[in-house]
């Protein structure tokens, strides 16, 4: 009955719900996501516009990685972003053909890419009811008492998987980030005018 409480507000406030990275093809959009680790999803727009529009996966595989950091260097971590998306662009195109892998073993063999990213990929390119664990959907499913304080993000994961229906998983995962992002914010959250404010738990942690 809870989550339908939660689903129902959130369909009122993101009835089209989406990621925010914008991308082109299959392959800027895991390079997008690779590269917003520990940082917005704005900053790696403003970053990815300027690489895409020089980059694609055949140079960037020929890419000096002093190139690649100066255009990084926005988001941080630029150094060993830069190296990432360098060999994820020559094992993508030499072991899978150019295609992005469809599957989360092979996702996860690439520099880079751990749990969250390869869910997020397979959800979004691909429709399959991964769910991606991050930051925000951390925060908003321990403040509305989905799962217990002290589980770890493969933990929410697996009990994501039993509270929501297996159609609308991909849809909730966008919907649990935005609503992160947006409302339930880990610094000066909206709580006043938040239909959710009967059952959440942000005093407990």
């Amino acid at each position: 009955m809870m989550m339908n409480e939660i689903l129902n507000y959130f369909d009122l406030l993101f009835p089209n719900p989406k990621c925010e990275l914008i991308y082109n093809n299959d392959f800027e959009f895991l390079i997008s996501v690779v590269l917003s680790a520990q940082t917005t999803d704005k900053k790696v727009n403003n970053v990815t516009r300027v690489l895409f529009n020089k980059y694609d996966i055949k140079s960037l595989k020929m890419a000096f990685l002093s190139d690649l950091e100066d255009i990084l260097k926005p988001i941080g971590m630029a150094n060993k972003k830069a190296m990432y998306i360098k060999n994820i662009a020559i094992k993508i195109d030499e072991e899978f053909n150019g295609v992005i892998p469809d599957e989360i073993d092979k996702l996860m063999s690439l520099d880079g890419v751990g749990r969250k990213t390869a869910n997020l990929v397979l959800s979004t390119l691909y429709n399959y009811p991964y769910f991606a664990v991050d930051t925000h959907v951390m925060r908003v499913t321990k403040r509305l008492g989905l799962v217990s304080k002290n589980d770890d993000a493969l933990e929410i994961e697996k009990k994501m998987y039993k509270l929501l229906p297996g159609d609308k998983i991909n849809r909730c995962h966008h919907q649990f980030v935005l609503f992160g992002r947006y409302y339930c914010k880990s610094k000066k959250p909206l709580c006043d005018n938040c239909k959710l404010k009967n059952i959440c738990k942000k005093e407990s942690f």
